[in-house]
């Protein structure tokens, strides 16, 4: 009786699988093997296999089959788009509010245009109540009235409401000369410089863009709002450099010269000041 062969020998055992031809039966090829190295070659084939399987599962068999890596992706895209709308909404709502406050500037409505955030915080503005009746004697306010039109009480009246701006410096927004003067009448509420192709428009003092866009008589403007509710605008140009909503520096490129727009016959510049909703004489506070 053969004794029983333990399980490493039966492991280590070596065995021959031998390939014949069909025909002939001639011996083709021979392959050695024992059963540990038939086990070792199972495992290692098992575990390539499994961690091949899981790697796809969670890279490219996902994208193809599981919902849930969709939705995840999904869920990913839709968190970092409504931060994005989050920011753009202040962004816009911020935008509105300059622009409001242009739109009221220039329709003459400069009670709630322009305040200070800190001030309105710190400081409640009360109305001044009259004290006893006040009336002015009917000589006085003859007086006052032929002063008023008087070519001396006009001059006085100017320099004290525009006292602040006249103690300003501001910059010259281009270097030319003036081919159309500032006149009320003919509905001309600015100056024309007549500069070189490609100039560029440079802001007359510090402050903020209110505007900046396209208008078909215009073409491309430009409007910055600087303190004291004092608005500059820049017409006609070729190309803006600033968007609404961004702080320019006093002399700082804001725009180019160009032709833009329909009331226009050549390169030049259109510009405008505008303070407490009111037009001013550009030559009168800028040199150009």
């Amino acid at each position: 009786m053969k004794p029983k062969k333990t399980l490493s020998e039966r492991l280590t055992e070596r065995h021959q699988l031998v390939i014949r031809h069909e025909d002939s039966l001639a011996e083709t090829r021979a392959i050695g093997f024992t059963y540990a190295k038939v086990l070792v070659i199972v495992v290692i084939v098992f575990l390539a296999t499994f961690v091949g399987s899981l790697f796809l599962s969670q890279t490219l068999l996902a994208r193809w089959f599981d919902p849930r890596h969709a939705q995840m992706e999904a869920n990913k895209k839709l968190y970092l788009l409504a931060l994005k709308v989050d920011s753009l909404a202040l962004e816009v709502d911020r935008k509105d509010k300059f622009i409001g406050n242009f739109q009221r500037i220039l329709s003459g409505d400069t009670s709630g245009s322009f305040r200070d955030p800190v001030q309105e915080l710190n400081v409640t503005t009360r109305p001044v109540s009259a004290i006893g009746n006040l009336k002015l004697n009917p000589s006085d306010s003859q007086f006052r009235a032929e002063f008023e039109q008087s070519e001396q009480g006009r001059i006085a009246l100017t320099s004290n409401k525009y006292s602040e701006l006249q103690e300003t410096f501001f910059f010259s927004p281009i270097t030319g000369f003036v081919s159309d003067r500032y006149d009320v009448q003919k509905g001309h509420y600015g100056i024309d410089i007549v500069a070189k192709t490609n100039e560029s428009v440079k802001c007359i003092a510090e402050g903020t863009v209110v505007m900046a866009s396209w208008t078909q008589d215009s073409g491309y403007v430009i409007a910055i709002q600087h303190r004291g509710n004092l608005i500059s605008v820049y017409k006609h140009n070729a190309q803006l450099l600033k968007k609404v909503g961004s702080f320019v520096n006093a002399g700082e490129i804001i725009a180019i010269v160009g032709n833009s727009g329909e009331l226009t016959d050549g390169p030049h510049l259109h510009f405008e000041l505008w303070y407490n909703g009111n037009s001013l004489n550009p030559e009168e506070f800028v040199t150009f």
